[in-house]
């Protein structure tokens, strides 16, 4: 491939340290688009799941695993408790409402000379209502939207495109309720911890709050990331009940087992409700400032310090950092020289972290990554982590390259070595097919957009590069689909480092379009840094 090492993006969402529109000043735009012929249509992940099964026998495999959906069902019940009867209350309401909104556009539609249309036909279950009722339903609801929207083999298309409506999509809790949290948790007056927090809050996401502030003392700039009230028991709540939907569809048709649905649901639970506790965040970016000091990067990149006699489970106060982030092209070269070796410094850090850190930093969207004003590379936001053993990172590696020199039978033994599978698996047709997947990437549609602003203290400039993301997430997709076909099944670590990856691409043809970030010399990988990190410690 001649520019990039793949071609890809991920979707870009709000930057918890970014800045709202409304607090920029008046914005120029400068668009560029590049236009390539559309994939090929692509079959449902389902459609291979048809083997037909004997049905006294698929009776009995039901009788046996009964007791055990029961089970299930009752622990997961008593772990929710009274907060699940709240959930279905606030549940019941949500659709009552959602179900007014229908019945008034219906009534305006019925009147019409043409016929019903066919969204007011499927009513809540149409893609328009069962969006608002995800937005109704809260953090929960609104990140399985997001979901959704990011999986166009396993959802039909006008589901995936409506649901691109719910990234960034956040309220603004009141500052009297943030205030209350953060007296409760720090236990004394905020005046005696704060110089100043600033009641408008820097950004707002779904599960979280972000303040900027004043240390008492010492004057230091820091930002206050705050839980939002009852964001927890919502979470709780809501993820159990989906886990326990998912385990009854799983009963009632077995043959979704081989998705992996419940163990979706689970990875899901378990990813969320971590982001909850910034003890934990606090930990992670802790860690990861050590690896920079064990490796003798901290001239080349940095995070955020945490203030531990300030931070708590539902708060976490950090050092204010200041930059822009890696799209933000027109700042970045003001700031440095070569935006091509800021990418590499950044590359060079987060590859090394894969295994010379505890965790690696595993959503590095633009808004968590950073050019600083001193020309380091800053990472912020440490909420969602990966842990990668050698063995899959060494297959990963493999799988890179491959994809870099277009080897697909070593693409094909690379994922092979990856997932876990009970059964040979036929490596030169696997390789064919993964060499008919990749054939498209090609033909993405690539838009850049670049918009620029300037404040009297600051300069804030965005720039994104814009693929069509049903493509993009299905081109993804199709990997996992044809290599669960073989009887693969791949580690969490593989859809989160393929996540980064995407990111890194991204910004690689804004800030260095002829950089190939798998093959560049420059650019050292994480394996080779394992061994001198053993030696430094």
């Amino acid at each position: 491939m001649a520019v990039s090492a793949f071609r890809g993006a991920g979707y870009g969402r709000l930057p918890l340290f970014h800045p709202t529109k409304a607090q920029l000043p008046a914005m120029s735009t400068t668009v560029c688009s590049r236009k390539f012929n559309s994939l090929p249509s692509r079959t449902s992940v389902f459609a291979r799941y048809s083997q037909p099964q004997g049905f006294s026998t698929r009776i009995q495999d039901r009788v046996q695993d009964l007791p055990k959906l029961v089970e299930d069902i009752i622990q997961t019940s008593l772990n929710t408790g009274p907060r699940g009867a709240l959930r279905l209350a606030q549940g019941i309401q949500a659709v009552i409402g959602v179900g007014g909104e229908w019945l008034a556009d219906l009534s305006k539609t019925a009147n019409a000379s043409t016929g019903l249309p066919t969204q007011m036909q499927l009513g809540l279950l149409s893609p328009l209502y069962l969006r608002r009722l995800f937005e109704r339903m809260g953090a929960t609801y609104i990140k399985l939207g997001q979901l959704i929207a990011s999986a166009p083999t396993l959802f039909p298309e006008e589901y995936v495109q409506e649901f691109q409506n719910c990234f960034d999509r956040a309220p603004v809790v009141p500052f009297e309720e943030i205030e209350a949290i953060l007296r409760e948790d720090l236990g004394r007056p905020l005046d005696s911890v704060y110089e100043y927090v600033d009641p408008v809050p820097i950004a707002s996401a779904s599960i979280a709050q972000v303040h900027g502030a004043r240390l008492k003392g010492s004057q230091q700039d820091v930002v206050i990331k705050v839980l939002k009230p009852g964001i927890e028991d919502i979470l709780v709540a809501d993820l159990n009940f989906v886990y326990i939907v998912a385990r009854i569809l799983e009963f009632l048709n077995p043959e979704l087992n081989r998705t992996s649905l419940v163990g979706i649901i689970r990875d899901i639970r378990e990813s969320m409700l971590e982001e909850v506790d910034f003890q934990k965040e606090a930990v992670n970016i802790e860690s990861f400032s050590r690896y920079l000091e064990d490796m003798g990067l901290t001239r080349q990149a940095k995070a955020p310090a945490v203030y531990r006699h300030c931070s708590t489970r539902r708060v976490l106060t950090m050092e204010r950092l200041y930059g822009v982030p890696l799209t933000d092209l027109d700042s970045i070269r003001s700031l440095v020289p070569s935006p091509e070796t800021s990418l590499i410094t950044a590359l060079n850090v987060w590859f090394g972290s894969l295994l010379a850190c505890e965790t690696f930093h595993a959503d590095v969207h633009a808004g968590n990554l950073w050019l600083l004003r001193d020309g380091r590379i800053g990472f912020l936001d440490f909420g969602i982590v990966g842990r990668i053993s050698p063995k899959t990172w060494g297959a990963m590696e493999i799988f890179l390259t491959s994809i870099a020199t277009e080897e697909y039978e070593a693409m094909a033994s690379a994922l092979t070595e990856m997932g876990a599978t009970d059964k040979d698996v036929d490596a030169k047709a696997f390789a064919r097919d993964l060499e008919k997947i990749f054939s498209s990437i090609q033909d993405l549609d690539t838009e850049i957009v670049v918009a620029t602003a300037r404040g009297p203290n600051t300069a804030a400039v965005s720039a994104n590069l814009v693929v069509d993301e049903r493509q993009m997430n299905a081109l993804f997709l199709d990997v996992v689909r044809v290599s669960e076909s073989y009887g693969l099944r791949f580690p969490r670590e593989f859809a989160l480092l393929m996540k980064q990856l995407l990111y890194f691409d991204r910004y690689t043809r804004l800030l260095a379009p002829e950089l190939n970030m798998l093959q560049d010399q420059r650019i050292t990988i994480a394996s080779n840094r394992r061994i001198s990190s053993r030696e430094r410690v």
